[in-house]
């Protein structure tokens, strides 16, 4: 029998514990399922070389993962441009008036470089929060379709910037495809939601969402918040972007396309039964001869407070 490829409906906090049926006969005998109980801890990862360049050639033998110190079995390995479920966090505060021509080109180049079949959605936000698309659409890959649904809001009023990363993680939950990406662009710290930064960040650990933040902050803005931003990326594998000119903007937002469609998916499967809500740190490092030192980019840990209902796991 040929090594088996996983294909995953992934739960909430990239932990997936999957009943697995017994395999079938006939037609469709290369969709089968074997009866299992498997509990995966799923990793989205980004591997550097010393010259920050991906490295694409790696293969399961070159990654450890550790879960709270203790080294895991690798058990799902994929390193493949597959779909993506991505949600576009656009801030639409009044100091944001003269950025959202920059921002909305970089949107548009985030789409051209991106997965022709990935699903994508806008949030738009100022002290208010809504969703961009036209009614009846949940997701779309038309770059003149998102790029109105961006450009359609106006800029003015105050930042809730907490309420509209609750709103997209949310909306992520709706996507088909396993992994998920939010990009936040804001030009502040928040000063209008209802929302508290530990709640987004227990989302973010329960999420299995790779969150990207670029800030756009003026020199002397004073509601500038970096480190939620920074803090963001880094808790879920991603990365923060503040650059100095907002011409620069297209440039991060093709840099984070190519970024997801370089990663790695691995799996481990955790002892952990535990669902107490209980966070647990993750380490994933790699090696290659060829390559010397690696820098590896992944979420920091999970938290198992709430789990989706059992995911299926399909080997085929």
């Amino acid at each position: 029998m040929k090594p088996a490829a996983f294909l995953l409906v992934l739960a909430a906090g990239g932990f997936a514990r999957a009943q697995l049926k017994p395999s079938s006969t006939g037609p469709d005998a290369d969709a089968f399922r074997i009866s299992v109980d498997v509990s995966l801890v799923v990793l989205q990862a980004t591997v550097r070389d010393r010259e920050g360049h991906t490295v694409p050639n790696l293969a399961r033998q070159d990654f450890e993962v550790f879960e709270d110190g203790r080294p895991q079995p690798i058990r799902l390995f994929r390193h493949e441009d597959t779909p993506v479920t991505v949600g576009l966090v656009i801030d639409h505060s009044g100091s944001m008036r003269e950025k959202l021509g920059d921002v909305t080109a970089g949107a548009r180049a985030f789409v051209k470089s991106s997965n022709s079949h990935d699903q994508m959605f806008v949030v738009d936000f100022n002290e208010t929060v809504s969703l961009g698309l036209p009614q009846g659409i949940n997701f779309s890959d038309n770059a003149d379709q998102l790029e109105n649904a961006i450009w359609a809001r106006p800029a003015e009023g105050r930042t809730a910037l907490y309420d509209a990363i609750v709103s997209g993680l949310n909306r992520l939950g709706e996507g088909a495809s396993d992994k998920k990406v939010l990009i936040v662009i804001s030009d502040g710290g928040d000063n209008a939601s209802k929302a508290r930064l530990d709640r987004v960040l227990k989302l973010a650990e329960q999420s299995s969402a790779v969150i990207y933040t670029m800030g756009l902050f003026d020199p002397d803005d004073p509601d500038a918040n970096p480190k939620v931003l920074r803090r963001l990326a880094q808790e879920t594998g991603g990365q923060a972007f503040f650059p100095a000119q907002l011409s620069e903007t297209v440039a991060i937002c093709e840099r984070i396309a190519r970024d997801i469609r370089d990663q790695y998916t691995i799996g481990y499967s955790s002892a952990n039964e535990k669902r107490d809500g209980s966070y647990h740190k993750v380490r994933l490092t790699a090696r290659a001869k060829t390559d010397g030192k690696l820098s590896v980019r992944t979420r920091a840990g999970y938290s198992t407070e709430t789990l989706a209902p059992p995911a299926k796991v399909s080997l085929r």
